[in-house]
């Protein structure tokens, strides 16, 4: 862990079927997903906070001390137990507990074979014998939603062997919680109340909530000595301390690429009905389809994971409905949302970006994906919902007065906080590229879809362009531009299918450069318009009014180093490249600040750029990623062409 690292950074680890657990290196819950494991414990989309946390005891005369950390209703400040704490992430997120009486440490581990198990190992690092007393704190609620205590819940425990079973209603299975080693377990059913989670409260949520404590399991701990206990749902895990040792990983290390790149399985989970899907972000996000698609190609093609690429493109077809994809996934399409105007546009760049690069299969691309991309392009020719619908000029309209349907999407009660109803920027460039790459395939429609492209991008150069100083608009309402300096721009500077010449993308570029780019990735808005909030944070209307008026995202950083690449001369690649190389380098520094091994999902538009919202975005990894791959292959062309320099 870096000295970037406070107490508040958070710590993730995923089972690859939408369960986590994660929390903070001071083991001190400060959001209600704060929890050893949140699984999706029914076959739906929706996911359950199973095993909150743990208090632990430990008698040490007639004192007994207790491990838990938390922060209670009425008090000022969080109670830290009476030891010293400290948090290591590898090979497994280990906590370690010193009192004068005792040593003793806690790691968790989540797997997912042969069904999600979570396993906690207590080891007695002292040179005395410890009889260390868990009591389990159940969340036993939807993941999103604090419980309060009640008297319906069942304190029955079903013993099976070295496996005990509670189930406290029937909203989930049976849990089972099974020790290795010496152990026992009692009933003594108990509600813990009034923990305080600092973060919601900050963001403006409930905050207060309980826990409820099944009984207490009785652990013997030799010095030296370890208990795995596993809980699972459904049936019990015979052999926790052969589980253990089966999914012990060794510590990766590396370079911030390199831990970027193992961090982005982490987004990656398989959704009700085997459906590869990927997960916007931790730890509350779902499965958002733009987010989804934008994300794709960084987290896998950039890692050379072809087949994590088809998988999600093929997977998500059966929910296309009228050209759009859902912008919230549910278990099936029926009960998805669609309220995106861009996620199948997303998804279409995914598909182009995948047959670029030339590593797929061409008769799965052939027979599946451009068909579906077909038809995409003939909903929004015909016209179709959210507004969207192609004009005679070709360019495509999107949204209403009420409603924000690009990534721009934030609302308070005022109404939308940044307006893009009518033709947004990024809409354009992904559908002129839709048509452009349709047209190079030459399929059935291709001279429809020419006539309209080559009118999309006349009339996107005639009223997106703003001659001085030059750059783009960032969407056209009304027949009036919008001179607003916003990243969205940079998607039609990057893009290979493009309107824009050469001199517009260097416009575009030095604008953004100027600017919106920070060191944590681009500002959602310049800081000289007035319109521009430069804190990001408060309640929930305050933040929606900054979230995409100037507060800082990462992924527009892989937009912005296309765009740089494409706009360079082959005199100055090599400054661009060193250039752009340090701005990623940069950002490793966020892989030990906020959450370990991951970049928060936005940043203060000003500096200190204090990280906000989640702390692990799926698009924020794979446009990283992306820009990595983006400059190897640049390097690897700059070098060839001095090599044939040589030559000559």
């Amino acid at each position: 862990m870096s000295d970037s690292s406070s107490a508040d950074t958070e710590w993730l680890l995923t089972d690859g079927l939408g369960g986590y657990a994660c929390g903070t290196v001071a083991d001190l819950p400060r959001r209600r997903y704060h929890a050893a494991w949140v699984a999706r414990a029914t076959p739906t989309a929706r996911r359950h906070n199973i095993v909150a946390g743990f208090d632990e005891r430990i008698a040490v005369g007639d004192e007994v001390v207790s491990l838990l950390h938390a922060h209670w209703s009425g008090m000022a400040g969080a109670v830290p137990p009476p030891v010293e704490t400290r948090f290591r992430r590898w090979p497994e997120p280990t906590f370690s507990f010193r009192h004068g009486a005792f040593a003793i440490e806690r790691a968790v581990q989540l797997v997912r074979e042969p069904v999600p198990t979570l396993l906690v190992r207590w080891r007695n690092a002292g040179d005395r014998p410890l009889r260390l007393d868990v009591r389990p704190l159940l969340g036993w609620c939807d993941a999103d939603h604090l419980i309060r205590a009640h008297d319906g819940f069942d304190g029955s425990v079903t013993a099976s062997g070295a496996s005990w079973g509670v189930r406290p209603d029937t909203l989930l299975p049976r849990l089972w919680i099974t020790a290795d080693g010496v152990a026992a377990f009692r009933a003594e059913p108990d509600w813990y109340r009034g923990f305080v989670y600092g973060a919601d409260r900050d963001r403006g949520y409930d905050h207060e909530g309980d826990r409820y404590c099944p009984g207490v399991l009785e652990l013997d701990l030799p010095p030296g000595g370890a208990s795995v206990v596993a809980f699972r749902l459904e049936e019990p895990c015979h052999e926790p301390g052969v589980a253990w040792d089966a999914a012990r990983t060794a510590p990766p290390g590396g370079t911030s690429r390199e831990r970027l790149a193992r961090a982005a399985d982490d987004f990656f989970y398989e959704a009700p009905g085997g459906r590869l899907g990927i997960l916007a972000g931790f730890p509350w996000f779902g499965e958002w389809g733009r987010d989804v698609f934008l994300a794709l190609p960084g987290l896998s093609l950039a890692r050379g994971r072809t087949e994590l690429c088809e998988r999600v493109i093929g997977d998500a077809i059966p929910f296309l409905r009228r050209g759009l994809l859902p912008n919230i996934y549910a278990a099936k399409r029926a009960d998805s949302h669609f309220g995106s105007c861009d996620a199948a546009l997303w998804f279409a760049l995914a598909v182009q970006r995948l047959a670029d690069g030339g590593s797929g299969d061409p008769v799965r691309l052939e027979n599946e994906f451009v068909p579906a991309l077909e038809h995409i392009a003939d909903a929004y020719l015909e016209g179709t919902d959210l507004g969207l619908a192609a004009q005679s000029d070709g360019l495509l309209a999107a949204g209403g007065p009420e409603l924000n349907a690009t990534w721009m999407d934030a609302q308070t009660s005022a109404g939308p906080v940044t307006p893009r109803e009518g033709f947004p920027v990024e809409i354009q460039a992904l559908w002129y590229a839709l048509l452009a790459f349709l047209v190079e395939r030459g399929v059935a429609r291709a001279a429809r879809y020419r006539e309209v492209m080559l009118a999309c991008g006349a009339a996107f150069k005639d009223g997106f362009w703003l001659a001085e100083p030059k750059y783009l608009a960032d969407r056209v309402h009304d027949g009036v531009p919008d001179p607003a300096i916003r990243p969205n721009m940079l998607v039609a500077a990057a893009l290979a299918r493009s309107p824009l010449t050469k001199t517009q993308r260097v416009g575009v570029v030095s604008m953004a450069a100027t600017e919106l780019v920070t060191p944590c990735g681009l500002r959602t808005l310049s800081p000289q318009s007035v319109a521009y909030r430069p804190r990001y944070g408060g309640g929930i209307e305050a933040r929606d009014a900054a979230y995409h008026q100037g507060t800082v995202w990462p992924w527009p950083i892989g937009f912005y180093a296309e765009a740089a690449l494409r706009a360079a001369s082959p005199k100055q690649l090599p400054t661009v490249v060193s250039d752009l190389r340090r701005l990623l380098e940069g950002l490793g520094a966020e892989l030990d600040r906020a959450g370990l091994e991951h970049v928060s999902e936005v940043f203060d538009g000003d500096p200190p750029h204090r990280p906000g919202g989640t702390f692990a975005q799926a698009w924020n990894t794979g446009e990283i990623l992306r820009a990595h791959a983006l400059l190897d292959a640049a390097a690897a062309d700059l070098e060839a062409t001095a090599k044939v320099g040589k030559s000559t």
